[in-house]
């Protein structure tokens, strides 16, 4: 059993006047694969952004632990250094920044700290980012495009895991990767992701999905459903399976969760 990477205990997070998550708890300890799941209106997104630290996001009770550090005060730059990594839903485009140039700068942004691993792979970055391009079908022309300007959903998603293969982090927060994706570009998508996990064998995801069909591929160790901003029931693969077949009625909520629910993403060096 690997140690304990990330520790979130009876958080509350507030977003304006609406108390989204409302008491979750939820342990990930180094080299597993957690899968969260729900309807809309559930919380999902908002426990992704809140963990990277996304403005607007008041954590009004609980805690947060990432590597044995706190981090409810840390900007989101201090917890993308501490190896925290966000793929988001809906990536924006970055007019005048190339993918190339985009990620050599996280890299620089990364290893600025003293971090002795983004040095290293520094050194092999232009080999590495050819290979990664290779593997998830991206063409090398465009490492000179502008970040996502122009890019089709899929290739939005493939420059997400790009991304994750290039600065390696400790923890993946996948929010939704699969959504838009047909059965061809999740199967890239997902193969880049496995890559990242054989690579780093300590490192760990949270897959946040509505379908099984992402987690054929990555083989999560645990699932849990999110009702409510709760976490009503966890177990292993087997708990996609029953939600993928009987759906959320099994569980005792409904498709759709009531009340709000901020959706939308942003995009920055994570």
């Amino acid at each position: 059993m690997g140690k304990e990477l990330l520790k979130i205990e009876n958080l509350h997070i507030r977003v304006e006047e609406n108390e989204i998550i409302q008491g979750l708890d939820l342990t990930v300890r180094e080299g597993e694969v957690h899968a969260v799941m729900g309807p809309n209106g559930s919380g999902k997104s908002t426990l992704a952004y809140t963990l990277m630290g996304r403005p607007g996001y008041e954590i009004t009770k609980g805690s947060v632990c990432f590597d044995g550090q706190d981090i409810r005060e840390m900007e989101p730059e201090e917890r993308a250094q501490a190896g925290l990594f966000l793929s988001f839903q809906y990536p924006i485009a970055i007019p005048g920044v190339t993918v190339g140039h985009f990620l050599m700068t996280a890299l620089a942004a990364l290893s600025e700290k003293g971090n002795g691993r983004y040095k290293e792979i520094r050194k092999t970055f232009r080999k590495d980012i050819k290979k990664y391009m290779e593997g998830l079908k991206i063409d090398p022309a465009f490492a000179q495009r502008y970040l996502n300007d122009g890019f089709s959903g899929g290739e939005k998603k493939r420059m997400e895991i790009l991304q994750l293969l290039t600065l390696q982090p400790k923890l993946a927060i996948m929010d939704e990767t699969d959504s838009g994706l047909d059965i061809d570009a999740l199967k890239v998508v997902s193969q880049g992701v496995s890559e990242y996990l054989v690579q780093n064998p300590k490192a760990s995801a949270l897959v946040i999905t509505h379908y099984q069909r992402i987690l054929n591929h990555l083989k999560p160790h645990f699932v849990h459903i999110l009702s409510k901003g709760k976490i009503i029931s966890s177990g292993g693969p087997e708990l996609a399976i029953k939600l993928e077949n009987e759906g959320y009625r099994a569980f005792g909520i409904e498709d759709r969760e009531p009340g709000p629910q901020p959706e939308g993403g942003i995009h920055g060096t994570t």
